[in-house]
């Protein structure tokens, strides 16, 4: 499966992943998994919102057991970040095929689409409308950086996009989902673990900060006549690590547009994304009230207009404490033979998942796969064979002990 899925989308010069959201790579992942689908006998559903579903056993029968991930990608992104969730989804299957596992409850591998929202800037789109965090109307104003409307983009790749919203009827029909990740981070490598469990997601969200200031000559205008945005960005860029650190929090610029954009010319606007997280709720408001603050002070001084807009934002998602104790439970029983006696350790993470926006509705749990080096979002992502397999392991004795006698 990983040799059939690593070429799509790839990148030759970057070596990274480009697999956005209704494009052509996009198209040839839901291919993809279409066909693994197809080859277990499983009943593939495209639901209203474009995610697809591969279900083992009758999917209206209620309280199912579910698992899978994403196959898209953030700009030349890593290998492992959605896909080896999915990836394993499948491999479960076949381990409890392969141990004559008796299903007690339906079982279903979802991949969910635009979860990184690389094109459209707002992650986890599919999970968003399903869970009706966002709305119709908010969706159909999702914009490119070509000018392409969210409903446009499903058009062309053959989707209705009147037909997207809110899907209460769907996860009525849940009982758990459970999200197998690559760990984004070094506490297993840290801690010697393949394997752990998630407690909970930091509250996150991503502001745009724009400044605006005269565009000018960059070899006839002196210093002190200039009126230049990107001064007060490149301050601001500095204020966030600054105010991050001293927190304990993360606060990132990591995409900026620039107008006009000319070599000799100082811009007239600098527009900057920050994506900022933390531990708790009143650690990520301290952080960005003093990065905003910092960068209006800057941009008092240098002549600059600014105006800060919250575009996205995630609150604290704690996983529900009896799901994720009977996984704990589950991976640390050791049942001679079909699973490892495993130290399973439970830690939080600040990345965001399709797992932590459907938690308010639906029983929700994370496992995560040892990552050695900590990458991630990046071609250098990696996790090692044996511990993929450990994982592929873990997601079957779960899924085995959430619906199977």
């Amino acid at each position: 499966m990983w040799r059939e899925l690593e070429a799509i989308g790839r990148h030759p010069g970057a070596g990274g992943y480009r697999r956005f959201a209704w494009t052509g790579a996009d198209a040839d992942c839901r291919d993809w998994f279409r066909g693994e689908a197809e080859a277990r006998g499983l009943l593939l559903e495209l639901d209203r919102n474009g995610n697809q579903w591969a279900w083992l056993g009758d999917p209206s029968a209620g309280d199912a057991v579910v698992t899978g991930s994403h196959l898209d990608s953030v700009p030349d992104g890593g290998a492992f970040d959605g896909p080896l969730g999915v990836v394993s989804s499948f491999a479960a299957l076949d381990e409890l095929r392969g141990r004559n596992a008796r299903f007690t409850k339906p079982l279903a591998i979802v991949n969910f689409g635009d979860e990184e929202g690389a094109r459209f800037g707002l992650a986890c789109v599919g999970s968003r409308l399903t869970a009706g965090e966002l709305t119709v109307e908010q969706a159909h104003r999702l914009t490119d950086a070509d000018g392409i409307t969210l409903p446009q983009a499903m058009e062309a790749a053959g989707h209705d996009p009147d037909a997207i919203g809110p899907d209460p009827e769907r996860l009525a029909r849940i009982g758990a989902f459970v999200e197998l990740h690559v760990e984004q981070g070094r506490a297993l490598d840290l801690s010697g673990d393949q394997v752990g469990v998630a407690s909970a997601i930091w509250p996150h969200g991503r502001w745009r900060f724009d400044f605006r200031g005269e565009a000018n000559h960059a070899g006839t205008t002196r210093l002190v006549d200039r009126r230049d945005p990107m001064l007060s960005y490149a301050e601001t860029v500095l204020a966030a690590r600054r105010e991050a650190q001293l927190a304990g929090a993360v606060a990132t610029f990591g995409k900026i547009s620039v107008e006009p954009n000319g070599v000799n010319a100082i811009p007239s606007l600098v527009r900057g994304w920050l994506d900022s997280r933390a531990a708790d709720q009143a650690t990520l408001d301290m952080v960005v009230h003093g990065i905003e603050k910092a960068a209006r002070e800057y941009a008092d001084a240098h002549g600059i207009h600014l105006d800060v807009v919250r575009e996205s934002f995630t609150p604290v998602v704690e996983f529900e404490h009896a799901l994720r104790d009977e996984i704990t439970r589950l991976l640390g029983k050791g049942d001679g033979g079909k699973g490892a006696h495993l130290n399973v350790p439970v830690l939080g993470t600040g990345a965001g998942h399709d797992a932590g926006i459907l938690s308010g509705s639906i029983p929700t749990a994370m496992l995560f796969v040892r990552n050695p080096t900590g990458v991630s979002h990046s071609p250098a992502e990696y996790a090692a064979e044996d511990d993929c397999v450990a994982g592929v392991t873990a997601l079957a004795d779960v899924l085995e002990g959430l619906a199977c006698k």
